[in-house]
């Protein structure tokens, strides 16, 4: 079933014009959580979500591929966007990330440091004067830590005017 989800949503997003940047596919109980990201180097719209939601949501009464009640949501991954392959990592590299893990490594399942390296099997982490390396699957969340740019701009003052 996740494979053929996945075919689903990849084909639809595509097919409008979008990158499938990742999607959650959760289940709770009697019911489900679908969650898909998707981006456009324009920018992504609420329209544009809501487009991409009719087609998923047309797609899937067809297709009925969740066997269960579900919600389904669609988004932009945001500023501080989850990361759910190896290249999204990689292109990120220098920033500041949190990290939830399945199991703990070095005690730890939740860290927040910064993304020092990312190859085809793992992440480096800088946290404090310690690194941590972290094998994809033991990742259960990645997800960029929104930092706001304070440098001053040129052109504007604080100061009075006489």
């Amino acid at each position: 079933m996740q494979e053929r989800l996945e075919t689903l949503i990849r084909t639809a997003v595509t097919g409008l014009g979008y990158e499938l940047w990742g999607y959650e596919y959760r289940v709770y109980g009697e019911s489900a959580l679908l969650r898909i990201f998707i981006d456009s180097p324009a920018g992504i719209t609420v329209d544009d979500c809501g487009r991409v939601s009719e087609q998923i949501g047309a797609a899937l009464d067809v297709e009925d591929l969740i066997p269960v009640a579900y919600m389904l949501e669609v988004s932009s991954p945001g500023v501080d966007r989850v990361l759910f392959e190896p290249h999204q990592y990689q292109r990120y590299l220098g920033q500041k990330i949190k990290v939830r893990t399945r199991v703990r490594i070095n005690a730890l399942r939740n860290f927040v440091g910064t993304l020092l390296a990312a190859d085809d099997t793992k992440i480096s982490v800088q946290m404090d004067a310690a690194t941590l390396d972290v094998p994809y699957e033991a990742i259960d969340r990645g997800r960029l830590v929104y930092v706001p740019d304070t440098t001053p701009r040129k052109g504007k003052s604080k100061g009075k005017r006489a």
